[in-house]
């Protein structure tokens, strides 16, 4: 059974950092795409950032780019979402997701849609 588990949300100044971070169980993260979602009440579940795990390649949503930054262990077990900059804009539930199919480098373009399994989330308060 695939279960990812979140960790690392809380409660920061605009301008501060946090890092997130997923835990993946029963899945092998070998040639897969793994992203990084967040969702604030009555909007649509935006993509942060994903990452082709064969490639190590992160592709990451123009509003975050330079900021946050998708990494992975040696495992590949575990990914995590450095935040850093945080802005009032980013405030939000955090979702790890993972796919069952390896989308090569259209991994950066993935919806939620095409992920498979998902986490419980892990919220993000940003206070200006």
């Amino acid at each position: 059974q695939v279960q990812l588990v979140e960790s690392g949300g809380g409660s920061v100044q605009a301008g501060g950092s946090l890092r997130l971070s997923c835990a993946a169980s029963g899945y092998s993260a070998s040639r897969r795409c793994m992203g990084w979602f967040r969702q604030v009440p009555g909007k649509e579940r935006e993509g942060v950032g994903r990452m082709d795990t064969s490639s190590g390649i992160a592709y990451y949503a123009d509003s975050v780019k330079g900021r946050f930054t998708i990494s992975q262990d040696n495992s590949k077990a575990i990914f995590d979402l450095q935040m850093k900059s945080l802005q009032p804009e980013d405030p939000g539930m955090y979702y790890c997701a993972a796919a069952r199919a390896y989308f090569g480098s259209w991994c950066g373009a993935s919806t939620p849609e095409d992920f498979d399994f998902w986490g419980q989330g892990t919220q993000v308060t940003v206070s200006s």
